[in-house]
């Protein structure tokens, strides 16, 4: 573990390395990122943990039923999500989720344009 003086000195360290490389705008950092052939741009997304809190019946026949999901976020208090409950496994059986189930779910951000 770094003393105070080591971390001080390491902080220094970087703050000259960083002043040294030449000034550019955002814009032209952006470009430069964009150029890079080793990066590559992906969706913003974020995985949470969730349950099955309740499945809502359809009151019409050709409307699937729904599936509340308790998504455990950042807050302290749970969010909830509807989707429709139809779903198809690996084989492309359907499948539905039941009261209670453990899932993940993925939230991705489009990029703009």
């Amino acid at each position: 573990m770094l003393n105070k003086k080591e971390s001080d000195n390491a902080t220094r360290a970087s703050i000259k390395k960083e002043m040294a490389k030449p000034r550019m705008a955002k814009s032209e950092r952006t470009a430069e990122l964009n150029l890079d052939t080793e990066r590559v741009p992906g969706q913003a997304r974020t995985t949470l943990p969730g349950s099955v809190h309740k499945i809502i019946a359809s009151l019409r026949t050709t409307q699937p039923e729904k599936a509340q999901i308790a998504v455990a976020g950042g807050d302290h208090q749970p969010r909830d999500i509807r989707i429709e409950n139809t779903f198809a496994d690996g084989n492309g059986n359907e499948v539905r989720l039941k009261k209670g189930t453990h899932v993940e779910v993925t939230v991705t951000a489009k990029r703009k344009k």
